[in-house]
């Protein structure tokens, strides 16, 4: 569905909700992070897609400040989920990829030993994080409760600042990104449901960090939906792909109707946002495509970002306006009336005129197995629309050069128009190498 068409539909919602945004809600927002694992910015039915439908999440954006030109920090889920937690990037909270290696004469050691050293270098990677202010940290001592639910690769849920949780984080249990945390949505939501019950019966306000492994392979939705999308896909592991992202949607719907049931859809902040992208291959299941999870590309990285708060956020589409997963902390802790932490990069998003001053956001793309930020850099990355200048860094790749696409008129990036606009490239490189250094 045509976006401006959608908006039009729901437009009575909209202006119900618009008279409402001079009412000064007086609690503090409990908040829920609904965070899609895998899922390209185009692969709902309110961005367009054909087929897909996301009823739920287009009832978010609807009700909500939606963002369309969104952008995740890294294309790869650890690093993500670590900017969204710390409001720092990739190279400021170092955790750059998903499995820390070990450096011997300059090249990674791999077999009993590299295994061993690897978990000790994922110690200290998450031991790192221990140590900064994160949301979750914040929140809690503005008296909030806390519940991660989902992917989490720091260990322990309470090592990032959660008073409950789902992950243990142990090695020698199976832990690595999330165990017991992956069985949400997939297995229910009664961990969520019991969590706000409790935090209602104390009247504590609330954050909910809710990270299912879906869409996220393996692909295996129910049959209800598979065979739904069989009639419509190319093939079997695109039409899996397609049903997983409608069973996410229909999670995120049981827990707004739970909200809602509870008599909090006024006072709770769903805050909606997607790790990394993610092209179905349409021949191997489970898999995916070149230029989308881990490379710098828009499919990639690019994610709308939703920010519903029934009754005190003005529904908007904003279709100029460039956000972060960056911006998330600050902007939480904004609508908590709270000081974000020293050194935190984002925005208050909420803020029209913060958006309006924008002119750039930024992502950087590492090796999935990492050594230091100087050694697995890849890529670096600014958007300041209609442009887009990708940096390669040479000692990933020596001969290839910078690419700078115009996202209005090619928003897939075939067009490198790098030799047609060197002023351009010139200009943003500048930028980026000066907010890189600072």
């Amino acid at each position: 569905m045509n976006l401006r068409v959608f908006f039009l539909l729901t437009l009575p919602l909209v202006m119900l909700l618009s008279a409402c945004d001079s009412r000064e809600n007086a609690n503090t927002p409990n908040v829920i992070l609904l965070i899609s694992d895998d899922q390209s910015w185009t692969d709902y039915s309110f961005m367009g897609h054909e087929h897909i439908q996301t009823p739920r999440i287009d009832q978010l954006a609807a009700e909500g400040l939606t963002i369309t030109n969104g952008y995740t920090t890294a294309p790869l889920c650890r690093p993500a989920l670590s900017s969204m937690i710390t409001g720092l990037y990739p190279h400021q909270h170092k955790v750059i990829g998903n499995d820390p290696v070990f450096d011997s004469g300059g090249k990674k050691q791999y077999g009993e030993d590299w295994l061993a050293q690897r978990a000790i270098n994922n110690k200290s990677v998450v031991e790192g994080i221990e140590q900064l202010s994160t949301l979750a940290d914040l929140l809690g001592e503005a008296g909030y409760v806390s519940l991660q639910t989902g992917k989490w690769w720091e260990g322990n849920y309470s090592r990032g600042g959660f008073s409950q949780g789902m992950t243990h984080g142990d090695p020698s249990k199976g832990g690595r990104h999330g165990d017991e945390g992956l069985q949400i949505g997939r297995k229910g939501l009664d961990v969520v449901y019991d969590f706000i019950d409790e935090a209602q019966e104390t009247e504590t306000p609330f954050f909910v960090w809710y990270a299912p492994f879906m869409p996220h392979a393996p692909h295996t939705p129910p049959d209800s939906l598979r065979d739904k999308y069989l009639l419509l896909a190319p093939t079997e592991a695109v039409a899996n792909y397609w049903a997983m992202c409608e069973w996410f949607d229909i999670t995120i719907g049981q827990l707004m109707d739970y909200i809602e049931a509870k008599g909090l859809s006024e006072n709770t902040l769903f805050v909606y946002v997607t790790d990394n992208g993610w092209i179905q291959d349409p021949d191997r299941p489970n898999r995916y495509a070149p230029r989308s999870k881990r490379e710098p590309y828009d499919m990639g990285i690019r994610t709308p970002i939703i920010y519903r708060w029934a009754g005190t956020i003005a529904p908007e589409l904003d279709e100029n306006s460039l956000a972060s997963s960056i911006d998330i902390a600050t902007t939480v802790l904004a609508a908590s009336k709270l000081e974000p932490a020293e050194g935190m990069q984002g925005i208050n998003i909420l803020d029209a005129e913060e958006r309006k001053e924008r002119d750039a956001i930024y992502a950087e793309i590492y090796a999935h197995d990492f050594i230091s930020v100087d050694s697995s850099l890849y890529h670096r990355v600014i958007i300041s629309r209609p442009w887009k200048l990708i940096l390669t860094d040479p000692a990933y790749d020596p001969d290839r050069g910078p690419e700078l696409y115009n996202l209005d008129a090619d928003p897939f990036e075939w067009d490198n128009q790098a030799e047609a606009h060197p002023e351009m490239v010139a200009k943003l490189r500048e930028q980026l190498e000066t907010w890189w250094n600072n």
